[in-house]
């Protein structure tokens, strides 16, 4: 049988996914989303087990369809996977799951996303994942004593992933401070790092709930974007550096018996080095160091130097029709939530379309 040939492939069936589908649907265009979970929404669900999403009911809703609670309420990580396979099937978009695109290749008109058991090709492909996939640790951590069990936060789900006894949490982005607050509770942790800037309230308090979440989301959304002179000048800076702390502060780990230390610099007699000189005696480290880019498998011309797609607010001009949404900063800071991420997936999809009718107009014969 010939390979499927649709308008539109969409790679990646998170939310970010389905929100461009389902800007598609209104275009009347064949798409298929390809994602490689078992079950849409397991990106959500395979989080650790404690993770509330910073953003309320009120701001975690998608285009057509209303988050089901109350809009002051935090949601859980599992509501929010559920939330978004319920979203999916509700408007009725195609989804292949346990469908992971291998390599993704252009030949003439056609790009080519190979799988493990088919080959589907388009006019066009959304690559609608964000910038990080694969867990990053230092290149020491292999040289640390076999007996220290090492995860990385992608791994971790509770404390009883990491056993007992004293555990250094490295890493103090957001991750990093929510999973030291939750092991402090059962052992002796130490945190390692500093973090970049703190969201100076209380995000569940009254003025977190009715004000200060609201100025948050128009300073992410609407200020800190590629469209305005503060925002262009605070993405360079914002690419490299890990978010604020939003809902673990340094006084909650304080307050914990939460020891904070210096980076770790290596490893010293099988023990994790400090940059004060000290080795840490710990049982168990837990890597919060973040995620590296998970995008080798496009082999196309379309990365700088750096690694990093080259587009301009999601359409990368050097391939004519391989689009990007979901991207950390494409277009604002929150452009990878669910409050900011719809108006990146109209933008993409709008674009798309204007490109479809115009070659259409191009490739038409004289009189039709």
């Amino acid at each position: 049988m010939a390979d499927p040939i649709f308008d539109t492939i969409v790679i990646g069936g998170g939310q970010t996914g389905l929100t461009v589908g389902h800007e598609l649907a209104k275009t009347g265009r064949t798409f298929v989303i390809l994602d490689a979970s078992t079950r849409v929404g397991d990106a959500w669900r395979n989080r650790w087990d404690s993770l509330v999403l910073f953003t309320p009911a009120g701001f975690s809703g998608l285009p057509g369809m209303d988050f089901p609670a109350a809009k002051d309420r935090f949601i859980t990580k599992d509501e929010a996977g559920d939330f978004v396979e319920s979203y999916a099937r509700e408007m009725g978009l195609p989804v292949l799951s346990g469908t992971r695109v291998e390599r993704l290749t252009k030949e003439d008109d056609l790009f080519r996303a190979e799988t493990a058991g088919e080959v589907f090709s388009a006019r066009n492909v959304v690559v609608a994942m964000a910038n990080y996939q694969e867990p990053k640790v230092p290149v020491f951590a292999g040289e640390l004593d076999p007996s220290i069990t090492q995860i990385h936060t992608a791994e971790y789900r509770n404390p009883d992933s990491v056993g007992e006894g004293p555990t250094l949490v490295v890493g103090m982005g957001n991750s990093g401070a929510e999973i030291g607050l939750e092991l402090a509770r059962s052992r002796q942790t130490y945190l390692s790092g500093k973090p970049t800037a703190v969201i100076p309230f209380n995000i569940e308090s009254w003025f977190g709930r009715k004000i200060g979440k609201k100025l948050v989301r128009f300073f992410a959304t609407r200020v800190l974007t590629t469209t305005t002179p503060i925002g262009r000048r605070a993405r360079p800076k914002m690419l490299q550096k890990a978010a604020p702390l939003v809902r673990a502060k340094p006084k909650d780990l304080a307050r914990a018996g939460v020891e904070r230390v210096p980076r770790v610099t290596g490893v010293r007699d099988g023990l994790p080095e400090l940059a004060d000189g000290r080795a840490l005696d710990v049982r168990s480290v837990v890597w919060c160091t973040g995620y590296q880019r998970g995008f080798k498998w496009i082999d196309l011309p379309v990365f700088g130097d750096d690694g990093r797609p080259r587009h301009h607010r999601g359409i990368a001009d050097d391939v004519p029709g391989l689009y990007f949404c979901g991207l950390f900063f494409q277009h604002s800071l929150w452009s990878e939530t669910f409050p900011g991420m719809p108006r990146d997936a109209r933008y993409v999809v709008e674009h798309l379309e204007n490109r479809a009718i115009v070659g259409a107009h191009v490739d038409a014969p004289a009189g039709a």
